[in-house]
């Protein structure tokens, strides 16, 4: 009985929802004067770190981040899904395969369940200013079974 109660105690400690119904911190990925990016993990088992080098609402090609999380899945192939919306409108969709099993992008590919992913690089995209509003971002990281690894609201401030 005693190791039921240590372990209730612990996952109530380390549970967002094991201590009253609350979420996940709300983190800063990067801020500066006219830019601000915040997210919250939406894995209620999990939460993870992020963030963002180069804060500019004008959006480098290479942007460089920063980004740690112990795997809870093993990710022979890794997916990520973001979907963008502004004043409730879905304004873009898109998935981006991080990790497959033919072509793998980066050194934590085939990590498994138990190991940490710590990754600190350029990720690329298109170079970009981000117009002034308020974005809210759903970003979710999947394995090969569809099993989420993890997932975040974002939002987005701009002026």
């Amino acid at each position: 009985m005693r190791g039921f109660t240590a372990a209730l105690l612990v996952w109530t400690l380390v549970s967002p929802q094991g201590g009253g119904g609350e979420a996940w911190p709300t983190h800063v990925a990067c801020r500066d004067g006219s830019l601000e990016v915040l997210y919250q993990s939406c894995d209620p088992l999990q939460d993870f770190g992020f963030s963002v080098d180069q804060c500019s609402k004008q959006l480098k090609p290479n942007l460089h981040i920063r980004f740690g999380i112990i795997l809870r899945q093993d990710i022979r192939e890794l997916f990520l899904d973001v979907a963008l919306f502004n004043q409730g409108s879905s304004i873009l969709n898109f998935s981006y395969p991080i990790c497959e099993a033919d072509l793998p992008k980066f050194s934590f590919c085939g990590r498994r369940k138990g190991e940490q992913i710590y990754y600190a690089g350029p990720v690329n995209n298109l170079g970009f200013e981000i117009p002034a509003g308020e974005y809210r971002v759903l970003l979710e990281l999947y394995n090969q079974d569809h099993s989420t690894v993890a997932c975040a609201n974002a939002t987005v401030l701009c002026s």
